[in-house]
């Protein structure tokens, strides 16, 4: 299939996202589109409540989750089980700590100062654990030294959490490195793909990776109230989380007092009652990602992102983004003179975007979205610096 053939096939997607005709839609990095088929798997929800009410847990309420986990799990290299499912990744994070001690030697974790800063502010929390965290900071506001980060990684190295993708840069971290030198040494990965699935092709098991977790609601297009925790096959009966509950017990309804009887696939890491209507409104976006194909996605994403970068760059703004493709996951941060007005503006003119500081604007494209998109968002940008027309719309 070529380039174009390949690019109008993903683009015949947008008529499944009702917003893309009455937004210019560049925040997929923060809440994927809604697909039109949530509307319909909401009402199941709703509609399988109402007619059959508590019989409805025996009729696929209670499997739900697994069955979503396994979609997930096709859609990142995870193999049937591999997955859990929470309500949100720093939770997934708290569930992995609860499973060690954090007894010294080996009780080092090492992050990156570019992290998400829930994990960051998880992790830093854990010192009262007996946690020794060291953070590696980057110099250019953009990536973190590889040989810095591979070094901090020693005997004493118990966890590295680790964004593959770096959510205000966009950097792809060498992950396979950084994995190599944590098993060298015998800590462990924590490797967040919030940033990464659906736009950026995984393979967990490939990968070898110890953990993995993250999100629907970004370029996966499943909402809020799903993500997942992966744990590496041959790991995961080693390990107990503190933080369970009756659905890890292999006997949920037989209601027993007493120690919990760990289940011994994915399960293991389950806690409390899943969140259904949550589980119900993922589903279409994940459908979609599968029959678009995620390789194709990418190559699309790196199309898109290559068109903002130059577009920024004729315009003399700075990019927060790596310029090589292999090093850059799906959005784009450029920085130009008063970007946080400008953000502001373009979003009160239905261009969808956002800001972050030391970033600057964040702007995400899709594979459901045009290169007029990516020309026009540049353009109101371009127009807003000009004219400064954040001043005129407080003025008035």
């Amino acid at each position: 299939m070529s380039t174009r053939t390949m690019d109008e096939d993903l683009l015949q997607w947008r008529r499944e996202f009702p917003i893309l005709n009455r937004t210019t839609y560049l925040i997929s990095n923060s809440l994927g589109a809604m697909p039109r088929g949530v509307h319909q798997s909401l009402a199941e929800y709703a509609r399988t409540w109402e007619e059959r009410g508590v019989r409805a847990w025996e009729e696929g309420w209670w499997e739900l989750a697994s069955v979503v986990a396994d979609r997930l799990g096709g859609l990142v290299g995870a193999g049937p089980g591999d997955i859990s499912l929470h309500q949100n990744v720093t939770l997934t994070q708290a569930v992995i700590a609860s499973c060690f001690d954090f007894a010294p030697p080996r009780n080092k974790v090492v992050m990156v100062d570019m992290e998400f800063p829930s994990i960051l502010y998880f992790y830093l929390e854990q010192r009262r654990r007996g946690a020794r965290v060291e953070i590696v900071k980057s110099e250019d506001g953009i990536g973190v030294p590889l040989d810095r980060l591979l070094k901090a990684i020693d005997e004493e190295t118990l966890l590295v959490p680790l964004s593959l993708v770096l959510f205000r840069s966009a950097y792809l971290m060498d992950a396979r490195a950084i994995i190599e030198r944590a098993h060298r040494v015998g800590a462990l990965v924590v490797l967040d793909v919030f940033q990464a699935a659906g736009t950026v092709p995984l393979d967990l098991r490939a990968l070898a990776v110890d953990f993995a977790v993250g999100g629907v609601l970004k370029w996966l297009c499943g909402g809020a109230g799903v993500a997942y925790l992966y744990v590496r096959h041959d790991l995961r009966n080693r390990l107990a989380p503190a933080i369970t509950g009756w659905l890890a017990h292999k006997r949920p309804f037989a209601f027993e007092a007493g120690p919990i009887d760990r289940r011994e696939d994915g399960f293991r890491f389950l806690n409390g009652t899943p969140n259904l209507p949550a589980l119900y409104a993922c589903q279409p976006g994940l459908e979609v990602i599968r029959q678009a194909g995620v390789e194709r996605i990418r190559q699309r994403s790196l199309h898109l992102t290559e068109r903002l970068i130059e577009g920024a760059l004729a315009r003399g703004w700075t990019v927060n983004t790596p310029r090589q493709p292999a090093e850059r996951g799906g959005t784009v941060s450029i920085d130009l003179p008063h970007a946080r007005e400008v953000a502001q503006e373009l979003v009160a003119r239905n261009i969808l975007v956002d800001y972050r500081p030391g970033a600057g604007i964040r702007l995400s494209p899709h594979f459901y979205n045009h290169e007029e998109e990516i020309d026009f968002a540049l353009s109101q940008a371009e127009e807003i610096v000009a004219t400064r027309a954040w001043e005129r719309r407080v003025s008035r």
